[in-house]
C-alpha cells in the first residue's frame, strides 16, 4: 500500500475518531508506514471496520483524500510549483487531474487511473479501488477519498473545480468513474506560484 494512503487514512482517524485509533493502529501498524511496509489486506480490513462505524466513513474518507492531496502537492519541487503558478487554467486543471491520477496509481498494485477531457472538465476512470471493496452493493458512492483528493489538489492549484461521481464499483459499476469540471481560477493563483496555496 501507498505510504501516502496508509498515512492520510491514519491521520484523519485520529482527528475524526480518536479513542478508536489504537483499534486502527493494529491494521495500519504506523510503526510500518516510514518503510511503506503495510500489507493491503491490513488496509483492506481497516477499511472494513471503518464502514461500519456510524456517520464516520464520509467525514474520514474526505479528510483523508485532503491529506494526500495536499503532502502530493507539497512533495513537488519549488520549480515545478512557479511554473504551475504561470499556466493558463486550463493546463493547471489538466495537470491537476494527472496528479491526482498518480495519487491513484500509487495506491496499491493493481489500481489504475485512465483521465480523459478537456480543458475545463476532465473525467477519472478508476480502476481496482481498495476502498470500493465490498461484497454487496451500498447506496452511495465509497470512493470519496479520491473525489477529496481531486477537489484539493485543484483548490491548491488555485482551481475552483465541482467533483461528482458517474458510477463507482462499489455500487455494482464497472469501474469507480469521477467528473471533474473547472467552474473557475480563483485568488489563489499568485500564492500558487510561490508554493504557499494551503
Amino acid at each position: 500500500m501507498s505510504r501516502v494512503v496508509v498515512a492520510a487514512l491514519h491521520q484523519a482517524l485520529g482527528e475524526h475518531i480518536p479513542l478508536r485509533l489504537e483499534f486502527y493502529e493494529h491494521y495500519l501498524r504506523p510503526m510500518r508506514l516510514r518503510d511503506g511496509r503495510v500489507g493491503v489486506a491490513p488496509f483492506l480490513a481497516a477499511l472494513s471496520f471503518l464502514r461500519r462505524e456510524d456517520g464516520c466513513w464520509d467525514p474520514v474518507m474526505d479528510t483523508a483524500g485532503r491529506y494526500a492531496a495536499n503532502w502530493t502537492i507539497d512533495a513537488l519541487s519549488t520549480p515545478q510549483r512557479l511554473l504551475l503558478g504561470r499556466l493558463p487554467a486550463g493546463w493547471r486543471a489538466r495537470l491537476a487531474l494527472r496528479l491526482v491520477a498518480r495519487l491513484v496509481n500509487d495506491t496499491r498494485r493493481g489500481t489504475r487511473a485512465r483521465r480523459t477531457g478537456r480543458s475545463r472538465a476532465g473525467h477519472l476512470r478508476i480502476e481496482g479501488s481498495p476502498f470500493c471493496e465490498v461484497r454487496d452493493p451500498v447506496q452511495a458512492p465509497l470512493c470519496r477519498f479520491y473525489a477529496a483528493a481531486a477537489e484539493q489538489v485543484c483548490r491548491r492549484l488555485g482551481l475552483e473545480v465541482a467533483v461528482s461521481w458517474a458510477s463507482c464499483r462499489a455500487m455494482a459499476g464497472p469501474a469507480c468513474e469521477l467528473e471533474v469540471v473547472l467552474r473557475s481560477a480563483t485568488a489563489a493563483d499568485a500564492a500558487v506560484g510561490r508554493g504557499l496555496a494551503t
